[in-house]
């Protein structure tokens, strides 16, 4: 099971769009049920990350973190989410 955290600006708004075009494009893919999903705030990020595999913030997020930080950037704007998921896919070795 990989372990993806979403994060945005509160928590709620964009983390939410985030997690539900990644959940409908690793469904596309048959990959959802190896993937589990946390939401939070990027202020939470430095704790939030500690055991997950993959970072997805559709906010700015510059600290040091161990694992992989991707923009999630193109699931709010609809350009390159397929392409998104594709690159998450392939860092997550899925």
């Amino acid at each position: 099971m990989k372990k993806i955290v979403v994060a945005c600006g509160a928590g709620i708004a964009t983390s939410t769009v985030a997690i539900q075009k990644l959940k409908a494009g690793f469904e596309k893919r048959g990959l959802l049920s190896q993937i589990q999903f946390t939401q939070c705030t990027v202020a939470e990020l430095p704790t939030k990350s500690k055991g997950h595999d993959l970072i997805v913030t559709t906010a700015q997020f510059s600290q040091d973190v161990e694992i992989p930080v991707v923009s999630g950037l193109p699931f709010i704007t609809g350009i390159g989410a397929d392409k998104l998921v594709d690159d998450i896919v392939a860092k997550l070795g899925i």
